[in-house]
């Protein structure tokens, strides 16, 4: 089975040193994530808020009980975001309808104005 090629510059999974200098631009916060779990996870404070600097995106990551686990899978999230971002969208190109989607639509309103025909009076004279 052959993998899909990606374009250069952009993968699912960014190496170490990608996400070194990703994290250069971004403000990584730990805290303590909230919800169940008892006392492990209300004391330790392997929560992690990555926050990318120059577009004001923010990524999350609590699943884990590591936080450099979680840190590296928020540093993901942001390149992922990052991704999408750059990604450049291909404009839609407008088709023109068929002949024969022409001729259905034309038949269907000769057919709506011979009843419309049929419904009026007949002249008294």
């Amino acid at each position: 089975m052959s993998t899909p090629t990606r374009s250069a510059g952009t993968s699912a999974h960014p190496d170490d040193a990608a996400l070194a200098r990703l994290a250069r631009d971004c403000d990584i916060t730990a805290y303590r994530s909230s919800g169940p779990g008892g006392q492990k996870k209300n004391k330790t404070e392997s929560s992690v808020r990555v926050r990318h600097v120059p577009t004001g995106i923010t990524r999350v990551a609590t699943e884990s009980r590591s936080q450099w686990r979680n840190r590296r899978a928020a540093l993901e999230r942001v390149w992922e975001a990052l991704a999408e971002r750059r990604r450049v969208r291909r404009a839609r190109i407008a088709t023109a309808p068929t002949s024969a989607a022409i001729e259905r639509r034309l038949t269907a309103k000769r057919r709506a104005a011979e009843r419309k025909r049929q419904r009026r009076a007949e002249p008294e004279d």
